[in-house]
């Protein structure tokens, strides 16, 4: 019998198929994230850990489990688990890409229409002491009809928010590793450019590659120097691609009109700073937080488990077990 521990509560959706499997399985009921030590008291006698990108899973945590044999993180991103000491014990990582998609590209662009038409601050203004009346220089922002929006990292995420824009009249210039096809970038109406004419172009910025060593500080404070002083930055990808006390800098400096963050460097904190300023919006990592988008990752994760239980192959590895 496969034992199963859940280090946060899932959607129904996905309890209901470990129901229906009958895997016996317990659940962190406490609040606020589990601590270490208490997911290291819960997962000693577990074959399968579910856990969200909060939860950190590291070579101790994963010593804690002899008899591990699968981590089902709930999420796309997986740098919360050391992927490759898993390996090295046999142990399958899995995330839940693609079903977030949708969900993370629609907040993007609501993101970058809130940002440039300042819904936000009017929203804090109306809330606050209101307004004294209509008036034609009052509150002005910006359309986005005819800007450039810069993409960094054309993946799924990427393309579909290209998809969106391209119904506001936004020009699409993007930058990733490699070119993508070009029925990909005529089907997208987007041009491969290099990153500095993104960054040197882009009326709107925006993130959507993978962290990694090579993508951390992507953004830096010679990037604000490239911008337009009149830009928007977007970071609903991963917190470390920014550096924070650059952006701050660069915000106070004026280097670029503002920014919009879902995700952060050191995150769940926040940059000291950044919460006084008018021409930035934080949301709390709410990219994927769909009813939608939120049930099809926690089918994944059950189905995974459900697979370990059947000896079945697992889905969506991301650290190279086959």
């Amino acid at each position: 019998m496969s034992k199963i521990y859940l280090s946060a509560k899932l959607p129904e959706l996905g309890t209901s198929l470990l129901k229906e499997a009958a895997l016996e399985y317990h659940v962190y009921e406490g609040s606020g994230l589990i601590s270490k030590k208490e997911l290291i008291e819960n997962i000693a006698d577990c074959d399968v850990l579910i856990c969200p990108l909060s939860t950190q899973v590291d070579r101790e945590v994963i010593d804690a489990a002899p008899h591990l044999k699968l981590i089902a993180n709930f999420g796309a991103g997986y740098n919360n688990i050391d992927t490759a000491y898993a390996k090295e014990k046999n142990i399958y990582v899995t995330n839940t890409p693609v079903v977030s998609t949708n969900a993370t590209a629609e907040l993007t662009a609501g993101l970058i229409i809130a940002l440039s038409r300042r819904i936000v601050e009017g929203d804090r203004l109306m809330h606050d002491k209101g307004f004294d009346g209509w008036a034609p220089l009052f509150f002005l922002g910006h359309e986005l009809k005819g800007k450039t929006l810069g993409i960094i990292g054309m993946g799924q995420i990427g393309q579909a928010l290209a998809q969106m824009m391209n119904a506001f009249g936004m020009n699409i210039l993007y930058n990733q590793r490699h070119p993508s096809p070009s029925e990909l970038e005529e089907k997208l109406q987007a041009a491969y450019v290099s990153q500095e004419e993104v960054f040197q172009q882009a009326d709107v910025l925006t993130l959507h590659a993978p962290l990694t060593e090579d993508t951390r500080h992507l953004v830096t404070s010679e990037t604000f120097k490239q911008m337009k002083d009149s830009a928007f930055l977007i970071n609903a990808a991963r917190g470390p691609l920014v550096d924070e006390e650059a952006l701050l800098q660069a915000l106070k400096d004026k280097q670029i009109a503002g920014a919009a963050l879902d995700v952060y460097e050191f995150e769940p904190k926040v940059t000291e700073g950044l919460k006084e300023l008018s021409n930035v919006i934080l949301t709390p990592h709410i990219g994927n937080a769909s009813v939608e988008a939120r049930d099809q990752m926690a089918e994944i994760v059950a189905k995974n488990a459900i697979a370990i239980k059947n000896q079945e192959p697992v889905k969506h590895i991301v650290n190279g077990l086959d």
